[in-house]
């Protein structure tokens, strides 16, 4: 399956960089996931992260946000 079109709900997720420094290394588990965030969960409480500022590693795989701003609906329809 193409890495794109997957559920990332549930999935861990590691940011590997991001224009926020602070967010960087943050890891926890997607909760929820609209058209330009992810709600996660930390060691630190429920973050939610801009998509299109980030790139992330989700199940081992890294992932830019600015690929994924779509409704998690469409995004799993669309062509690749």
């Amino acid at each position: 399956m193409n890495k794109l079109k997957q559920e990332f709900i549930g999935s861990e997720i590691n940011i590997v960089k991001s224009t926020n420094k602070s967010l960087v290394g943050l890891q926890g588990t997607i909760l929820d996931e609209t058209k330009n965030t992810f709600k996660i969960k930390t060691t630190k409480g429920n973050k939610i992260i801009l998509k299109n500022t980030s790139t992330f590693k989700i199940n081992n795989t890294i992932i830019k946000g600015i690929e994924i701003i779509k409704k998690p609906q469409d995004r799993i329809k669309m062509k690749v």
